[in-house]
């Protein structure tokens, strides 16, 4: 394959952008898509809301009704996006599927939240970033097509799998 992945706006039915996600990410694990569907993403950004006379610092969707994947565009991968659940079409003239531009990109920032990581099963990290920051396991799983890994952890004196993104840890 010479064509190489572009990102695509999908639009959804309001609310069901983290559903859609997770289907999406889902049907690349079934159809074993994953060098064909290579990030799924619901971009969020921070506000700070009052609500009672209580500030509080909630992430919001950036862009609420759409989804954002880097894909290669064929005819399994439209078909497979096309109709996953709660999808109403992808962002284009006629819904024929338009790439985002560089400067689009560029201008989200949506490109910059790739990370690499360097482990090997069984390596020791740190968890940077999280619920679970400070805390340090060891790398029992990792999923390069989802860029996540699966760190035991002593939670509560019990060794605990946790699903960690690449960004939420460093190798020790």
């Amino acid at each position: 394959m010479s064509e190489e992945a572009k990102w695509y706006v999908v639009h959804t039915y309001s609310g069901y952008e983290n559903k859609v996600k997770a289907n999406i990410e889902k049907l690349v694990e079934n159809r074993k898509l994953y060098d064909q569907i290579l990030e799924v993403t619901v971009p969020l950004h921070k506000v700070i809301e009052d609500k009672n006379g209580i500030r509080k610092e909630v992430e919001k969707k950036l862009f609420p009704g759409y989804v954002l994947l880097k894909m290669m565009m064929n005819d399994e991968t439209w078909y497979v996006v096309r109709n996953t659940r709660g999808v109403t079409g992808f962002v284009g003239p006629g819904s024929k599927p338009v790439p985002l531009t560089e400067p689009e990109i560029k201008a989200m920032g949506i490109e910059l939240n790739i990370v690499e990581i360097d482990v090997a099963l069984g390596d020791s990290v740190r968890v940077i970033d999280g619920p679970f920051e400070g805390s340090v396991g060891q790398v029992k799983e990792i999923h390069e097509h989802k860029r996540t890994v699966i760190v035991n952890l002593s939670i509560f004196g019990r060794e605990t799998p946790v699903e960690l993104e690449f960004s939420m840890m460093e190798q020790l």
